[in-house]
């Protein structure tokens, strides 16, 4: 079985380690939460698919949704700035923040950027990409002639 390894060791530590060590670290690497960026809940309905995705502590500016060759590409990004001075004008505290994070999903190349809507509010995008019904295919049977 083929594990992902992690990359907080260098490649001498690697080599002095034992391997079923490794494999246990990475074993309950993969049980870990995934990140907690964008974490996303796909529901499909008979009208389409309903993605509800969390944002928090983003605002409505700072999200933007496009829709590219059949892609929706959701990203997020936001930066903030809090300092406090003292009396004097030296810095007691200063501290900055910046974020972005993105995810694609192919909607499919017949979806038009009309079809889907999107609302956000108190921290979560809900957007509702409808099904695109798919042309019948007729079976037709093929006979092959047998001679004899």
């Amino acid at each position: 079985m083929l594990l992902p390894a992690r990359r907080t060791r260098d490649f001498i530590d690697g080599l002095m380690l034992d391997p079923f060590e490794t494999f246990l670290d990475n074993a309950t690497a993969l049980a870990k939460p995934a990140p907690t960026l964008m974490k996303t809940d796909i529901k499909e309905t008979d009208a389409g698919f309903e993605l509800t995705i969390d944002l928090p502590g983003f605002k409505k500016d700072d999200v933007t949704a496009e829709l590219k060759d059949g892609y929706l590409s959701i990203s997020a990004a936001t930066s903030s700035e809090h300092e406090e001075k003292s009396e004097e004008g030296t810095f007691i505290r200063k501290e900055r923040f910046s974020g972005k994070c993105s995810r694609n999903f192919y909607v499919g190349e017949d979806i038009s950027e009309d079809d889907i809507k999107a609302k956000f509010e108190d921290g979560l995008l809900k957007i509702a990409v409808p099904k695109k019904e798919q042309p019948k295919i007729e079976e037709t049977k093929k006979v092959i002639a047998i001679e004899g």
